[in-house]
């Protein structure tokens, strides 16, 4: 008896990956998997931080086992991480955000020993944190320069000696003058939409979209961030993963109501 042929449902289709690296490598082989052809063209990087000397300090601390805990709310802070060739010692356990974030370390090589069970959210790590260590432990905190201190600051409410510190400020980062084109005349189908600074970009960059790109956010925290940015969203996984965000897609392919339909495989 031979084998079915896997399911192709985004076969035709041609999908905007915002961002590179591992991560963006990772999502444009999901992709693939479902028949989609990706194109990847990253709209933000980082650059480094104001305060250069404290996160090479606290990165020297953290390679020494001076934290119990490090925690990451972001992919681009694993990129930071990896560029500078961060080590985690084994007594340091790691906390990421959501799986995106997740993803994006263990792709790098470094373990994730938490990731938020129901709320990928800093909130929701702070609650699973907090019961997690009843008693004080020694947190570092890696974010962006425009992340609410949230975490940090509930984790210091709770008793735990917390160091913050930024990791990095996010820029926008201009793509090619084909992908710019190919997006305004409709050949690019989809664009993935993974936080609020991709969401800002895709505005900046492209302008008013076609009619027949379909809009996929990541969530429903960045679909909010891509209203506030004037951005139409067509599909919203539910939960803050890529793999949830693809299935979103096919879903919406599947039931009819994506707002392009291939003519031919070949497109």
């Amino acid at each position: 008896m031979s084998t079915p042929a896997p399911s192709k449902p985004l076969k035709g289709w041609r999908i905007l990956v915002p961002r590179g690296g591992p991560w963006g490598d990772s999502v444009a082989a999901d992709l693939r998997a479902r028949g989609a052809t990706p194109v990847v063209a990253p709209m933000i990087n980082f650059a480094p931080t104001d305060d250069p000397a404290r996160l090479t300090t606290a990165l020297a601390a953290l390679a020494d086992g001076v934290f119990d805990w490090l925690t990451v709310t972001s992919a681009t802070t694993v990129d930071v991480m990896y560029s500078q060739g961060v080590r985690i010692p084994e007594r340091t356990r790691v906390a990421a955000v959501g799986e995106t974030t997740a993803a994006a370390l263990q792709a790098v090589g470094y373990r994730v020993d938490l990731v938020p069970a129901k709320d990928n959210s800093a909130k929701g790590m702070l609650s699973e944190l907090t019961q997690l260590e009843p008693k004080p432990r020694r947190f570092l905190t890696l974010r962006s320069e425009i992340a609410k201190p949230l975490l940090t600051q509930g984790l210091i409410a709770a008793g735990h000696d917390v160091e913050s510190v930024v990791a990095y400020r996010t820029i926008g980062e201009p793509v090619a003058e084909k992908i710019i084109t190919d997006v305004r005349s409709g050949r690019i189908n989809g664009i993935l939409v993974t936080s609020g600074s991709v969401a800002q970009q895709v505005v900046e960059q492209f302008g008013e979209l076609p009619p027949s790109t379909l809009v996929a956010a990541i969530g429903p925290r960045t679909a909010k961030d891509a209203a506030g940015f004037g951005l139409a969203v067509h599909v919203v996984s539910r939960h803050q993963t890529v793999s949830a965000l693809l299935d979103s897609m096919v879903a919406l392919v599947e039931a009819g109501r994506a707002p392009w339909v291939p003519d031919t495989v070949d497109n």
